[in-house]
């Protein structure tokens, strides 16, 4: 199920390559909401990470992504998973040609406390 979240460009993160060759690029998104602006981390992962190279800072967006969650040693995780960008400015949308599924490597019976990539 995808959502979509608008707001603007707060940082970039430089893209994060991890021994298992598995790469992820975060960004922060400030989302109005009434007195209390939201900073919103989502992440971008594999062949999406292209996806931030041409935004910068300061640049209003609409995301789409996805959530996912998972369960390590009986703590849950939630992530918003990025594979759409559309600036809102020029209405132009970043996007590749599928829907992204989860790695394999996400699977809990094949993570050891050296492989979680965050």
């Amino acid at each position: 199920m995808a959502y979509d979240l608008t707001g603007k460009i707060k940082i970039i993160q430089e893209a994060k390559i991890f021994d298992s060759g598995f790469t992820k690029r975060e960004m922060v998104v400030i989302v109005e909401d009434g007195r209390y602006p939201q900073e919103i981390n989502i992440e971008f992962v594999q062949d999406k990470v292209s996806l931030l190279d041409p935004l910068q800072a300061g640049q209003e967006v609409t995301v789409t992504f996805d959530i996912r969650g998972r369960e390590y040693n009986g703590r849950y995780f939630n992530n918003l998973q990025g594979w759409k960008i559309a600036t809102t400015s020029q209405k132009t949308a970043f996007t590749n040609e599928t829907e992204p599924t989860m790695p394999d490597h996400f699977t809990s019976s094949n993570f050891d406390e050296g492989d979680i990539p965050f």
